[in-house]
């Protein structure tokens, strides 16, 4: 007789059954790797049917390139951001510019052609073109004149650039592995990668490397499928532009003379006499005086005579402050402005046998920062071919006047002037020092990140300001200032009664006192707090030193300026 099973036992196995089935489901769930594969559209961000992803030195970028005609075009912001900054697009005249220093290429939107210097040429495609809101390159147009290598790749469409050159680590592939979009077996697969295939690592994981394959597929795959690392060199053919400076092989002494009238040109003897050992004098000529590229001259062929007599070179000053009338911006951003400005300046530099340009313009927006490196790169073309010495004005650099990019302008300037004042302005909220010692230090050191000291020459002031504070019955303090000329500084203290005191702090001599229910302050400039600058423009081996201005020092302040530049 059979027995019968246990309805409890019958229970318990099948439990036992379904949990088993379970686990071994959550096993293979955890442990088994994915066979899913990625979207590589999704992956490669490709919307339209022309969009074209982009790698550079390993790297997906968040752009994508368009593939037009068989050729791959660039949209310009990331051309200019990314790849090389020198190509311009004027969006007002449509126009693309490539500037090397001795020539500017020009390219309409929409055409075949270029032009460089008097020559055209032509490419069996077109160069730039612009639709609603973006503009265009040829990548092929691109890499004739930047140090990068491109390769092309389909299904999906990519490319790879290679703009860094020098030592990478690769690795092969000891068997076929996956190659996933995350470090982790459940992460889809982007492609398998083969035995034997060669990857760039990117970065090293504690079980995972993400490693980019030659045609541009960037993911993971587990450590131990790969050889050990070895380093390679990436080398390049591109032959870089040369670029050339006209330095002097003595130190700058430099000194602004403000000119704001024919009349002021008499005066030069008088404020030279003073001097001791000028070699560079910079005339307030110039300045723009019309939206199309105009200027306005004070120049005089018998002031350059006089310098040129007394062994100063004369590099006039051309401003953009002077005519409230003058849209800055419009003018730097206009391919035809833009020449016809440097075309007016070459023209006034010749006709009065100048020596060099000083370029000095201040207050400029943010829109007009790659218009004025344009500018900058325009006519420093013009000057070499007249063997002028191009000098440019800078602010004592700081995150918001970043955009005047000392860097790209040392390229292509000879002499940057760091203008070591302003620290406290008129219009500042509090009373302060024009130019403390730390603030100069600093302005030459971070000046000194972005420009060679030997192009480098530091600016002095020769006045200082006297702050007034008021307290109002809000317990407000008010302030307002006024310019102290250097050789009226000990008239104020005379007539204040206050002692001056040395502060190692600010490297100057300080004032304090209260009249008429105000509270004075005065950081002086004078012999000793020059000396102090001075000094630290000789232990950064700069190229010298200028002023600001001629006439309002105390004449001995020369005997210890010469010490530091004769």
């Amino acid at each position: 007789m059979k027995k019968k099973t246990s309805p409890v036992l019958a229970v318990v196995l099948l439990i036992v059954v379904v949990v088993l089935m379970l686990t071994g489901k959550a096993v293979i769930e955890k442990y088994v790797p994915s066979k899913e594969k990625a979207d590589l559209k999704e992956y490669y961000q490709l919307k339209e049917a022309d969009d074209t992803a982009v790698i550079v030195d390993n790297v997906k970028q968040d752009t994508t390139a368009k593939l037009v005609a068989g050729k791959i075009y660039i949209e310009y912001r990331f051309l200019h951001d990314t790849l090389n900054q020198r190509f311009y697009w004027d969006g007002n005249e449509n126009k693309l510019l490539y500037t090397t220093p001795s020539e500017v290429t020009s390219v309409a939107a929409g055409s075949s052609e270029y032009q460089t210097a008097k020559e055209k040429h032509t490419e069996n495609y077109t160069i730039v073109y612009a639709d609603a809101d973006k503009t265009y390159v040829a990548l092929d147009f691109v890499e004739k004149y930047t140090n990068i290598k491109y390769k092309m790749y389909k299904d999906p469409n990519r490319i790879t650039v290679t703009k860094t050159w020098g030592t990478i680590e690769q690795s092969s592939v000891k068997k076929d592995a996956e190659l996933r979009v995350k470090g982790g077996i459940k992460s889809p697969i982007l492609r398998t990668v083969k035995k034997d295939e060669t990857v760039t690592i990117v970065e090293s994981g504690e079980k995972w490397t993400k490693v980019c394959t030659k045609d541009g597929y960037i993911g993971y795959v587990k450590n131990r499928q790969l050889d050990k690392a070895e380093k390679k060199e990436l080398k390049s053919d591109f032959k870089e532009p040369q670029i050339t400076h006209n330095l002097k092989k003595e130190k700058i002494n430099m000194a602004w003379h403000q000119v704001t009238e024919q009349a002021a040109n008499s005066t030069l003897a008088n404020v030279l006499s003073a001097t001791k050992g000028v070699n560079v004098i910079s005339p307030t000529w110039f300045y723009l005086n019309d939206n199309n590229g105009g200027i306005k001259t004070l120049a005089s062929s018998d002031y350059v005579t006089y310098a040129h007599q007394h062994n100063v070179e004369v590099w006039a000053l051309v401003s953009n402050l002077e005519n409230p009338d003058v849209d800055t911006t419009q003018v730097l951003t206009h391919t035809s402005t833009r020449e016809n400005l440097t075309n007016n300046l070459i023209s006034a530099a010749i006709q009065y046998d100048l020596d060099g340009i000083n370029v000095d313009m201040e207050a400029l927006s943010t829109d007009a920062g790659e218009g004025y490196i344009q500018f900058i790169r325009e006519l420093s073309i013009k000057c070499k071919k007249n063997d002028l010495v191009l000098s440019i004005d800078n602010y004592v650099p700081s995150s918001y006047t970043a955009f005047y990019n000392r860097k790209e302008q040392s390229c292509f300037a000879d002499y940057i002037i760091i203008m070591g004042y302003d620290e406290h302005y008129k219009g500042s909220e509090e009373a302060g020092s024009v130019a403390s010692i730390d603030f100069v230090k600093n302005g030459i050191k971070d000046t000194l990140k972005e420009v060679p000291a030997e192009q480098t020459i530091l600016a002095l002031p020769f006045y200082t300001r006297l702050w007034a504070e008021t307290t109002g019955e809000d317990k407000k303090v008010t302030v307002t200032s006024e310019v102290v000329k250097m050789n009226n500084q000990q008239t104020v203290v005379n007539n204040s009664g206050a002692s001056p005191k040395w502060s190692d702090k600010y490297g100057q001599y300080y004032i304090e006192y209260q009249k008429d229910g105000k509270t004075y302050k005065m950081w002086m400039e004078e012999s000793k707090s020059i000396e102090q600058k001075l000094k630290a423009a000789k232990k950064a081996k700069i190229a010298g030193t200028s002023v600001w201005k001629l006439g309002m020092e105390d004449p001995t302040v020369w005997d210890t300026i010469i010490k530091y530049v004769n």
